[in-house]
Order: structure tokens, then C-alpha cells, then sequence
């Protein structure tokens, strides 16, 4: 944009634009897929009961104790305390492929001594904080019942239904929620979105940095002394004038107050 440069700013600017506007519009393209699979996602169904009731709610109002039914061939909507479970052994069988790649059925076990309606189920859940290790749970459930003592069950990853996994060969279970939000396993492992880059690249855009700075400290500096010398001098030394020029402009200027 500087007037003698040699080429002009059309030519410079227009390819930078050019490039700049379609990297600009890929990225967020691929941003708005991702938001509209987060959307998908967080709007989706869910059977919660309440009250003796089963209603159907979304995947992000799901809080910490809500009852969560999930049938065969569903993904849990958020880590789960296995309750109840079609099987008449107590068992379900998931599968964890989009959490670590593992395709094979793994076995989750309900928690010992529940009541088989969870209408009348009273009970108080006691876990570690949340923590990204998909093979690590520990925690104890009291299950209160006529007695004035509750009974205690210690909790364990093979009670535990992370968010991710499918719900395979069972027919439907019940569970409580623990974990929702960001705070579940899935989401603590999460990665987010980052730009490759080389340590050649890396290192040139810290030189950039530095260049900028200093081309910028100089030209503040540049102009401040230019003002401060034209304010206390005329003429810069290297461009005094001569006599000869100086009784020139004085016959001008004299020529010109007597017109």
C-alpha cells in the first residue's frame, strides 16, 4: 500500500484475501458440523423416571440422580450406576468402541440388594471426583431400608455405564446418573480441535513476533524524534540551506508583502 512500491496493492492484497476468505470459510464450515453434532446429541431423548413416571427428556437436562432407562442398542447419555437390568443375572453387556476402539462385549454388573422397583428405592451414592481414567471408579452406595443402620455396597468400574458406550444383548436397564455434562469420562478425555504444526513453523512465527515488535518500536521511536527535532530546529543539518538560497526566498518573500 505504500505509494512507490513497485507493484500495486491490487495485486498485492487481492491473493491474500482470496486465500484468507476460503481458509476462513472451511474452518467454519467444519465448526458448524460440529455444532450441529453437539446439537444432535444434547437434544436427544432420553426415558427418565420420575415419580413412578416415565417421561422423556433431553440428554443435556439430565442431572446428577435422575433414574436414566436405556433400551438395547442405545448409547448411555451419561455415566450410569447400573441398577436394574432385563437379565435375570443382573448383568448387561456394552460395548465401549467410541471411548477406546475395544469392539468385544464387556460385562457391567447391577448393584447387590436393590429394591426390584426402584419406585420404593432409597439410597444415597458416594463417589471419587470426576477423573478422565476409563478403567478407574471407586465409590459406595447406602441403601436405606426399615432399619435404622443403611446397608453399604462398595461401587466399582463393573458397575459403571460410561457415556459413549452401546447397551448390547440386554434388552433394557436402569440406572442412576453420577456423572453429566462435562463431567463424565468421555468428555474429560476429549481432545479439542488443534493445528499441526512443525517446529520449523513454530519457531518462524515466534522470529515474526519478535520482528514485528521490533519494526514497530522503531518506527515509534523514528517519528517521536522527527517531531522533536523539527520542533526545536528548522532545518535538519544534512539539509541546511546555503546563502544563496536563503537571500533568494528573502527577495520572494519581500516581492510578495509589497503585492
Amino acid at each position: 500500500v505504500i505509494v512507490d512500491t513497485p507493484t500495486s496493492p491490487v495485486t498485492s492484497g487481492l491473493p491474500l484475501f482470496f486465500v484468507i476468505t476460503v481458509t476462513a470459510i472451511k474452518q467454519g464450515y467444519e465448526d458448524w458440523l460440529r455444532h450441529k453434532a453437539d446439537r444432535e446429541v444434547n437434544e436427544y431423548q432420553v426415558s427418565v423416571l420420575e415419580d413412578g413416571r416415565r417421561i422423556r427428556k433431553q440428554s443435556e437436562k439430565i442431572r446428577v440422580g435422575d433414574i436414566v432407562e436405556v433400551e438395547e442398542d442405545e448409547t448411555f447419555p451419561c455415566d450410569l450406576i447400573l441398577l436394574q437390568s432385563s437379565r435375570e443375572d443382573g448383568t448387561c453387556f456394552v460395548t465401549t468402541a467410541s471411548l477406546d476402539g475395544e469392539s468385544n462385549h464387556k460385562t457391567h454388573y447391577t448393584v447387590p440388594d436393590t429394591e426390584s422397583d426402584l419406585q420404593y428405592l432409597s439410597a444415597t451414592i458416594e463417589c471419587e471426583q470426576p477423573q478422565p481414567d476409563l478403567y478407574k471408579f471407586v465409590g459406595r452406595m447406602h441403601i436405606y431400608n426399615n432399619r435404622q443402620e443403611p446397608d453399604v455396597r462398595s461401587l466399582g468400574p463393573e458397575n459403571l455405564l460410561l457415556k459413549g458406550a452401546n447397551l448390547k444383548n440386554t434388552q433394557k436397564i436402569c440406572g442412576v446418573a453420577v456423572y453429566t455434562g462435562m463431567e463424565t469420562k468421555m468428555a474429560l478425555n476429549y481432545q479439542g480441535k488443534c493445528q499441526k504444526r512443525s517446529a520449523v513453523e513454530k519457531s518462524i512465527n515466534a522470529f515474526l513476533l519478535v520482528y514485528l515488535f521490533i519494526l514497530v518500536s522503531k518506527a515509534l521511536v523514528c517519528t517521536t524524534l522527527k517531531y522533536v527535532w523539527q520542533s526545536k530546529h528548522d532545518e535538519p543539518w544534512y539539509n541546511e540551506k546555503t546563502q544563496k538560497e536563503k537571500d533568494t526566498n528573502l527577495v520572494r518573500l519581500n516581492v510578495f508583502l509589497k503585492h
